[in-house]
């Protein structure tokens, strides 16, 4: 179903997006969104591919989300190709198969290809497109929740909301509600309730030791996990690019989800109540551990850091946060700054590269402060350069 040998003119098309940035235009780029995106298709990165396999990615999904936003700031089509390029790799020529895809597995972050789907079925009209959003959909219908409706993060994590999961698995299932189930009130309730239930029972409150007044990284409702909390089951730490997702997910869904419905005041009260917290720990940068600043071991994290301008950018913009006194965009501005001078390396070649992403952080352990650190930090991981190409056309945007 999935080959491993491609096509002349696929490998054609692939070839073409590899021709390297002018390298005149590498010292002083016009555009850092521009040089991070083709840096990363130069890589072949986000093309469909998880070690030369065709399967499904969040990553990949991150990534496309930001080639769309630069497609319709600059009408280069080769982005837009290259979403499509990265979509037909994984589907079948129904959309009804999706390379390395096991609904069984029940995991949130498969999801987040969805958007790429609904987007290239709304250009194309293309009915495979449509095909592989509903199989991802159906998901939905029977993922595992707990007692109080909480989508698990996956399957093998019993009764265990992550933060990431609102970015990977509500923002589709939002965007595929407005597309084509716009009056199911049900499911539109259902998302306010993933967003409600999350922010709950993760919300650091006052009496927490390190208080930031942000969210822990992940709950668990059956209090059985080694980390969680006596009092509401929550993760020790408060993550940044955990932070990171969830701050994506709240102005991204702001953007589409209709103003009248009760999603949309959820959102925007969680916002509300978030950023001014985010501003404060700003430093210029933010903390891998948020919840630990200055401490040994811990450093300034740039997935995280390219998230939160992104986020605060774009609310800012369209008007979802005031910022009268000037001082969000101040502070993203300020680490916009921090994340060129530290993180973006020019190689020489016309290409660029970024640094500083750790590699993981899961709830699969501990969740300590030791584990976070103890990760590896990673050049050019997908999540964190599709989070600076998001970061940049916000930044371009001023």
């Amino acid at each position: 179903m999935f080959p491993v040998i491609i096509s002349a003119s696929t490998l054609t098309l692939f070839l073409s997006f590899a021709i390297p940035f002018d390298i005149a235009k590498a010292a002083a780029p016009p555009s850092y969104a521009i040089w991070a995106a083709d840096s990363g298709i130069a890589r072949g990165q986000g093309n469909g591919l998880v070690n030369g396999i065709p399967g499904v990615s969040y990553e990949h999904g991150e990534f496309q989300w930001a080639l769309r936003l630069l497609y319709e700031s600059t009408g280069n089509k080769s982005y837009f190709d290259y979403i499509k390029l990265g979509a037909d790799t994984i589907l079948s020529d129904d959309g009804r198969t999706l390379a390395a895809y096991n609904v069984s597995e029940y995991q949130l972050d498969h999801l987040r290809v969805g958007p790429t789907f609904l987007y290239l079925y709304d250009k194309t009209g293309d009915e495979k497109y449509k095909a592989s959003a509903d199989v991802l959909r159906a998901q939905l219908d029977t993922h595992p929740r707990t007692v109080e409706g909480q989508f698990w993060h996956k399957q093998r994590y019993p009764n265990q909301g992550w933060l990431d999961g609102v970015y990977m698995g509500d923002v589709f299932y939002a965007f595929y509600t407005s597309r084509f189930e716009s009056k199911n009130q049900t499911a539109w309730a259902d998302v306010n309730l993933q967003l409600s239930l999350m922010f709950n029972h993760t919300i650091q409150l006052p009496s927490d030791a390190n208080y930031t007044g942000l969210l822990y990284h992940g709950y668990d409702a059956s209090f059985s996990t080694v980390w969680a909390s006596p009092d509401r089951g929550h993760s020790p730490e408060v993550w940044d690019r955990a932070v990171g997702w969830y701050f994506m997910a709240l102005v991204d869904l702001l953007e589409f989800v209709p103003p009248t419905q009760e999603l949309h005041k959820t959102a925007l009260k969680q916002l509300h109540a978030l950023a001014p917290k985010l501003i404060e720990q700003a430093d210029p940068a933010w903390w891998l551990v948020i919840t630990e600043p200055g401490r040994e071991g811990n450093y300034y994290e740039s997935s995280g850091a390219a998230m939160f301008v992104y986020s605060l950018l774009k609310a800012v913009r369209l008007g979802f946060l005031d910022d009268a006194g000037g001082r969000i965009v101040a502070a993203a501005k300020a680490a916009y700054e921090y994340m060129l001078d530290h993180w973006v390396t020019d190689n020489g070649d016309g290409t660029m590269s970024w640094q500083g992403t750790v590699h993981v952080g899961s709830l699969d352990q501990d969740g300590s402060f030791q584990y976070y650190i103890s990760q590896s930090v990673d050049t050019d991981d997908l999540k964190g350069l599709a989070a600076f190409v998001l970061a940049s056309i916000e930044h371009e945007k001023l």
